[in-house]
């Protein structure tokens, strides 16, 4: 008797499964260097430290992986604005009134005061909680990153002060994205229900109806995606594509300037060797 076939639905292109992979392996790259920095007496820190050729094997790793994931966000805002003003999606990851209904749902259901759990779109308000935490974390890192990278830079505009403080927030926010990750992405997306849609691209009908009902409807009633005709897509390409040109190349001069804007070693005087032990900070 064959088996019978189980129906899948589209829920990421290709362009956002290697999106999605690039930023996986930056982030954790960036995870794994950039503990060792905050955390120096741990023998796991240590360990780290020597298979990868010291601290400054270390740092060089951890700057090539935050450049991996700036230019990783370049592209994720290009793509915005292509689905948005190219293809005029709905923008269904922006939060609304019915994220924090859809939240208070869930509690009251997990507690058991609520006999129905909510119905929700193409994203839940715990993976629209995560994309904009994901968001605010990133801003936190490019901006003390650049304190850090370019101190120099940074007390002209303003005082000493920020650079240490830049160095805190950006160890606390790091413990704190890898945390979230590991604790509610992990075990929320690939552990609790084995969601594996941002590898295959696809999701099964029996999890789009237990995770993404409202989306499901949608697509069963054919206006998920309201089609374009070639014409208008023609146009509105014409007009999107010079601009995003422009603004890539801006932003990608900006990652330049980040990477480039200082060289802080110096270099007036040979490197010397070690007396002594060094303080750990």
């Amino acid at each position: 008797m064959s088996k019978k076939k189980v129906r899948t639905y589209e829920r990421f292109p290709l362009s956002r499964r290697i999106e999605h992979l690039v930023m996986l392996l930056s982030f954790t790259i960036l995870g794994l260097t950039g503990l060792p920095q905050k955390y120096p007496d741990a023998g796991i820190s240590l360990a780290v430290l020597r298979t990868l050729g010291g601290i400054e094997g270390l740092r060089s790793i951890h700057h090539i992986a935050a450049i991996v994931m700036l230019v990783g966000t370049i592209w994720h805002i290009l793509y915005f604005g292509y689905i948005s003003y190219v293809k005029r999606a709905r923008l269904t990851m922006l939060p609304t009134l019915k994220d924090a209904k859809d939240a208070w749902g869930v509690f009251t259901y997990n507690l058991g005061f609520s006999k129905s759990y909510p119905q929700m779109g193409r994203y839940t308000f715990e993976e629209k909680m995560e994309y904009w935490a994901f968001v605010w974390g990133t801003v936190v890192m490019v901006v003390t990153g650049f304190m850090m990278w370019n101190p120099i830079s940074t007390v002209k505009f303003l005082p000493g002060e920020f650079v240490p403080a830049a160095k805190a927030a950006h160890g606390g926010e790091a413990v704190l994205a890898v945390l979230a990750i590991i604790i509610w992405h992990l075990y929320g997306v690939h552990i609790r229900r084995l969601n594996k849609s941002i590898f295959t691209g696809k999701l099964e009908e029996d999890a789009m109806l237990h995770e993404h009902p409202l989306e499901l409807a949608d697509i069963k009633a054919g206006i998920a995606e309201v089609p374009i005709d070639p014409v208008t897509l023609r146009k509105r390409q014409r007009v999107y594509f010079p601009i995003a040109i422009v603004l890539g190349l801006l932003m990608l001069t900006g990652v330049y300037g980040f990477v480039t804007a200082e060289d802080t070693a110096i270099t007036t005087v040979d490197r010397q060797p070690s007396s002594g032990e060094v303080l750990s900070p």
